[in-house]
């Protein structure tokens, strides 16, 4: 800061714009790496990217039983869910600190 307490405008738009690079560069990471959830012990397997995008669903095929469709349907559903919430802790790992450094930017409601 300027003495006076106002900050410095031109410093702050390089920190604005820093800032804004990192979270891209961390957005296209997470949009590219993959994470696998499970359920029933790995019989079931899902892969999400880190943007939540579904890639894959590996069934194991013991687990394919015609009478008992029921279970097989949890099973996938199951294995979504943890691979999606693996997917938001990563994102929530590798953004976090760059949101809550916007704050340090002086910038309201950041």
């Amino acid at each position: 800061m300027r003495p006076g307490g106002q900050p410095n405008m031109q410093q702050l738009m390089k920190q604005a714009q820093k800032m804004q690079q990192e979270l891209l560069a961390a957005q296209q990471e997470l949009a590219e790496t993959e994470v696998t959830g499970s359920a029933g012990g790995n019989l079931v397997t899902a892969t999400v990217t880190g943007g939540g995008e579904l890639r894959s669903v590996v069934i194991d095929p013991s687990v394919v039983d015609p009478d008992d469709v029921e279970t097989l349907q949890d099973l996938v559903v199951a294995a979504i869910r943890d691979a999606n919430r693996a997917a938001q802790d990563l994102a929530g790992e590798r953004m976090g600190p760059l949101t809550q450094g916007m704050g340090g930017l002086g910038l309201p409601g950041m």
